[in-house]
């Protein structure tokens, strides 16, 4: 039988080489966090980068132009072109994103001053916004079909994240008192402070934490459920102009009815309903979209008009949703905050901020600890072996 002092040795280097194995997690976990927190501004830094996508007001008291004057304005200084829809951002600093498709078959996204109509830019097929969102959701890593194993292994992590967060709070007796007494201590060595720092980072981000882990949990089922080809909705077959609707003619394109006067007819029905993109019909059978959002804002409302006859035939409002679809289609605007306009998404900022740094807190505190450990092996080791020696030459000296 070995012995109890060999056994204890040989424990300590299994639980040693367990924890320096834990790197790449805590790694992976601090880069998505970091990638994250980029990624929720990454809007706004383009804005700062790029002024192509500013919306400038050429005076104080202009303002912004309609959809049918945005959609003239375009195809007079683009002509060929087709207008698929249009759009104005959350926050109205940003230009307006027209997507069109040019006669080649190319489909961009044009940078439109909301005051003039002029097109300022032409937006990249992957520009750092969606760079930073790939990067940050599944790693850059291809799809295959509709999977990436990116994707499943970044909201994997929400399962760690959620245990941390449960099992911080049943570590951290009476964690209230945190908000009322924080503290930090400054001059206390590295090792006081960055526990001090990874206990207040955390009680202080414990709402912004279990967002996080709720709705990356939820990715995760979702791609599940896609993956095997499952759906929650309920919006059915989507819907067509009946042809009796469609006026009959020689070949020309039949009269649609403006965009503008569609806008209207929805808010006219839906008065809480705010018109924030439209899409123009693809053929003779679709319909007009309106859509944005309502009383409910994490939730985009949307209403089919009749191009021909100006009638609301379709909507998929709110109040249309299941339980279950109300719950689940709010899980990506409550993970990227972009909802609410800039003051929220400077709020998501900085606890994304706080959170990538209590993570950072958290691998230092594991850092240190296991490299402590594993020197406090190596010098247990070294002594062994050098006892037989230092045995041999005393017996030999005497």
């Amino acid at each position: 039988m070995r012995p109890a002092k060999e056994k204890k040795k040989t424990s300590r280097l299994w639980l040693i080489v367990h924890s320096w194995l834990a790197l790449p997690l805590w790694v992976l976990i601090f880069f998505v966090c970091l990638t994250g927190t980029i990624a929720t501004v990454s809007q706004e830094l383009v804005w700062l980068a790029k002024p192509e996508v500013r919306a400038n007001r050429p005076a104080p008291d202009a303002v912004p132009l309609g959809y049918d004057a945005v959609l003239a304005a375009v195809e007079q200084a683009e002509p060929g072109i087709a207008v698929n829809s249009i759009a104005r951002p959350v926050k109205s600093i940003f230009a307006l994103d027209v997507f069109v498709t040019y006669p080649d078959g190319r489909t961009r996204s044009l940078y439109v001053n909301p005051y003039t109509g002029a097109i300022q830019g032409v937006g990249g097929v992957f520009d750092f916004r969606y760079f930073m969102r790939a990067l940050h959701g599944w790693l850059l890593v291809p799809f295959v079909g509709a999977t990436s194993w990116g994707w499943y292994l970044v909201s994997a992590l929400s399962i760690p994240m959620l245990g941390s967060l449960v099992t911080g709070l049943l570590v951290y007796k009476k964690f209230w008192r945190g908000y009322l007494n924080p503290r930090l201590r400054l001059r206390n060595g590295a090792r006081i402070f960055w526990g001090d720092f990874h206990r207040l980072a955390g009680i202080w981000s414990v709402p912004f934490i279990a967002i996080m882990a709720v709705t990356a949990g939820w990715f995760l089922i979702q791609q599940i459920l896609a993956d095997n080809s499952i759906t929650v909705s309920t919006a059915g077959v989507p819907p067509v102009v009946a042809r009796e609707d469609i006026p009959a003619g020689s070949g020309a394109k039949a009269p649609w009815i403006s965009l503008d006067r569609a806008g209207e007819l929805v808010r006219e029905k839906f008065p809480d309903l705010s018109p924030d993109f439209v899409s123009l019909p693809g053929n003779a059978f679709s319909h007009i979209v309106v859509g944005g959002r309502g009383a409910y804002p994490l939730i985009f409302e949307t209403a089919n008009v009749n191009p021909y006859n100006g009638k609301v035939e379709w909507t998929r409002r709110v109040s249309d949703r299941s339980a279950l679809e109300l719950v689940t289609e709010s899980m990506r605007p409550l993970h990227t905050g972009d909802f609410a306009g800039l003051w929220l998404k400077l709020v998501y900022f900085v606890f994304g901020l706080l959170l990538t740094m209590m993570v950072f807190s958290g691998m230092m505190i594991w850092l240190k600890r296991t490299a402590q450990a594993t020197a406090k092996l190596v010098r247990d080791v070294r002594a062994e072996r050098a006892a037989p020696s230092v045995g041999r030459a005393r017996e030999a000296a005497e």
